[in-house]
């Protein structure tokens, strides 16, 4: 049984979700707002998965084939803010401001804009299913995001009188008029089509990279485990103790030999003759 709570998808996700929560408690930001709403959207689907993951057992995330969508949907938030809005300045000593009511709000842009969305591109980059989403839902992901556009300014139209008319200036026609509108829907359409493009991609090449890992542990040799001291003792012990096989087969042979010549009858001894004394000398019986 899996322990959800201790495995880092669990709180990689808790992280995405206090971190959204906190920066949108800690700032004034109105729903009519893009990065207000791709964060509740967020916080809302990320929520919902932790809770899967809890009552499941299991890291998979509930509805994965939405997956893509979010992680799209909050890049988005975090690349116009950084590029588009800030003009890519530092959003770091902000953070740092001397009046606390000012840093309370840069860290509550912060959260939203910055850590949350690259939490979640994280997520999306080290953690699976993978190629749950195909090619043909690119389509649908970049409708919310165009269609935040239009609804914006069908708002401004129908409600002149309302505050915050434009959220965004590529979304105001009041100096540009409606075409230039037109061509900036055109322009962000085909990078919001880029970006998911990109995590698509990033998608079926960790798919890959997670395969090929697998068949190289499937196929390695196994190392033969490295003999323990009492092992080689033991070894060491065997080699200096009785003859091998094949030494004691020769022993035996040889000992069986010895009784096959000791059965043979007894064969006359060849002695020499017993040598003649000289002259003048005495045998030991005393004669001459």
């Amino acid at each position: 049984m899996v322990r959800v709570w201790l495995t880092p998808q669990f709180w990689l996700r808790v992280l995405i979700v206090g971190s959204g929560f906190a920066g949108l408690l800690m700032g004034q930001h109105r729903i009519a707002y893009y990065t207000v709403q791709s964060n509740l959207v967020t916080l809302g689907y990320f929520g919902g998965v932790l809770y899967w993951m809890v009552r499941r057992r299991t890291t998979d995330p509930a509805a994965p084939r939405l997956r893509g969508a979010v992680t799209l949907w909050i890049l988005i938030t975090g690349l116009i803010s950084h590029f588009m809005l800030q003009h890519g300045a530092d959003p770091l000593p902000g953070l740092a401001a001397s009046d606390p009511a000012e840093q309370v709000a840069n860290w509550s842009r912060f959260l939203v804009h910055y850590a949350v969305p690259a939490l979640v591109v994280a997520d999306w980059v080290a953690f699976g299913p993978r190629r749950v989403s195909p090619w043909r839902d690119l389509p649908l992901w970049i409708l919310f995001p165009l269609g935040y556009g239009v609804s914006s300014v069908a708002r401004a139209v129908l409600f002149p009188t309302v505050t915050d008319r434009y959220p965004y200036f590529f979304l105001d026609p009041t100096s540009r008029g409606y075409g230039w509108v037109a061509g900036q829907f055109v322009e962000l359409g085909v990078i919001f089509a880029v970006l998911g493009a990109a995590l698509l991609a990033v998608d079926r090449l960790a798919a890959r990279l997670s395969r090929a890992a697998q068949r190289g542990r499937a196929t390695r040799p196994t190392r033969a485990a490295r003999p323990s001291e009492a092992q080689r003792r033991e070894g060491a012990a065997r080699l200096s103790g009785p003859a091998q096989p094949e030494d004691a087969g020769k022993e035996a042979g040889e000992e069986a030999a010895q009784p096959e010549e000791a059965a043979r009858p007894d064969e006359p001894q060849l002695t020499s003759p017993p040598a003649r004394s000289a002259p003048g000398t005495t045998t030991r019986s005393g004669r001459a």
